[in-house]
């Protein structure tokens, strides 16, 4: 039975922590963004976000988005810069063309740096891609 459940792969959709300017505050702020490179919409998107080493674990944020529209992006959240030297985690969960998708997108520890900085895509910014 379990030779006859179809697992689909998920593909073209990405995570990327940006590096944005943020005029109300004068600074540069990091924000993880989900991207849809897909010619279709992500319905129902679901994401689990958590900071992680052998010693510490941050509190599991989640994050939920009807719809992602096809080439677009939207923001997830924030991020603090104390939480590149753990590792990230993101499981994202979607719909899309009536099939329920699931992937897990790690960044390593201090993988998150400015010298990582590189072109998105659909975005103007910078910042660090996982496919």
């Amino acid at each position: 039975m379990r030779k006859d459940i179809e697992i689909p792969k998920s593909e073209g959709v990405y995570i990327a922590i940006v590096l944005e300017y943020n005029p109300e505050y004068e600074f540069d702020d990091w924000n993880a963004y989900l991207i849809n490179d897909l010619d279709t919409d992500l319905e129902m998107v679901f994401v689990v976000t958590e900071g992680y080493d052998t010693e510490r674990r941050t509190s599991k944020m989640r994050h939920a988005m009807p719809i992602i529209p096809k080439k677009s992006y939207a923001k997830i959240e924030l991020m603090m810069e104390d939480v590149f030297e753990l590792n990230n985690k993101f499981s994202v969960s979607y719909f899309a063309e009536g099939k329920l998708y699931d992937k897990k997108y790690i960044f390593t520890k201090n993988s998150i740096n400015k010298n990582a900085l590189r072109d998105i895509p659909h975005m103007e910014f910078k910042g660090v891609l996982m496919k």
